[in-house]
């Protein structure tokens, strides 16, 4: 079996290596990253993984977030030019965790009839300090929602096909215009989606204007972008990233109450991959 990952970056320097190093001890054989408009180290991070053949790279010129058509591009490079069995698009922020086995395991017990896989999330709330984010944001948050207040939706993985069409925010895919039904795997993913405020406003700043350059989708489509965004403009986006990431007193009584638990399997796999030497190609 092969299995591809594809990513759509921009600006992931602080958490792209350890992506790619995750899933590359995980199964993943090959991935194909669209990288739009980075300028931190995430270009440098993908040549260093293209130099050994582990990554393709896609540089991706427009600023208008129409992720469901340059995902889509990348599935279908999966199955025509890389001989994908099944094809992961992922987000840098989105750890797919193999409950027992690696990924390829976990996909391969599926029914054989089973085109597409569907993966619950789960969210980890910031804590501010220094060193990897890892080592740091290791509560996860029992009733993940969205900044809405909006259960998460779950992550849909499928098997390779040239004609696939991944519907923004990969949520579904569809074949001849139809959704393809997904079924549940035995997949985690550990979602990181605020690890700094910094990182959090330039993601929002950065991907809320792109969203309001796209004339194509619904306004409808990518609605917490598009409020998040809304906040940010008229300022009160830090107190939204204060209320989805509380400060260590109010951590203290959501832990006390059992709303976040401790989790620390992906701090042990990163150590892991890290004394192995693993974490660079």
């Amino acid at each position: 079996m092969k299995l591809v990952m594809t990513l759509l970056v921009r600006d992931e320097e602080d958490i792209l290596e350890a992506n790619l190093a995750f899933h590359r001890s995980r199964g993943v054989d090959h991935f194909i990253v669209t990288d739009n408009l980075s300028v931190d180290a995430t270009p440098a991070i993908l040549r260093r993984w293209s130099e050994r053949g582990l990554v393709t790279v896609i540089e991706e010129r427009e600023d208008n977030y129409a992720q469901h058509a340059w995902v889509t591009r990348m599935a279908r490079m999966a199955a025509r030019d890389y001989g994908a069995d099944w094809v992961i698009n992922n987000d840098a922020d989105e750890f797919w965790w193999p409950q027992c086995g690696d990924l390829k395991s976990a996909l391969q017990a599926l029914p054989t009839a089973a085109m597409a896989a569907s993966v619950e999330r789960a969210n980890f709330p910031a804590v501010d300090g220094d060193g990897p984010f890892w080592d740091r944001l290791v509560w996860r948050d029992v009733r993940s929602v969205n900044p809405l207040g909006d259960a998460l939706k779950p992550k849909v993985a499928h098997r390779s096909d040239p004609e696939i069409e991944v519907e923004q925010g990969n949520h579904a895919v569809r074949l001849g215009g139809a959704r393809v039904d997904a079924q549940p795997a035995g997949i985690d993913i550990l979602h990181f989606p605020c690890r700094s405020w910094r990182q959090f406003e330039r993601k929002i700043r950065l991907g809320g204007a792109a969203y309001a350059r796209n004339r194509t989708l619904s306004k409808w489509i990518g609605m917490t972008w598009r409020e998040m965004h809304r906040r940010l403009i008229e300022g009160s986006l830090r107190q939204e990233y204060e209320r989805q990431n509380p400060p260590a007193a109010e951590r203290a009584q959501q832990i006390a109450s059992g709303r976040l638990v401790r989790d620390v399997r992906l701090a042990e796999a990163m150590r892991s991959i890290a004394q192995a030497g693993q974490e660079r190609p």
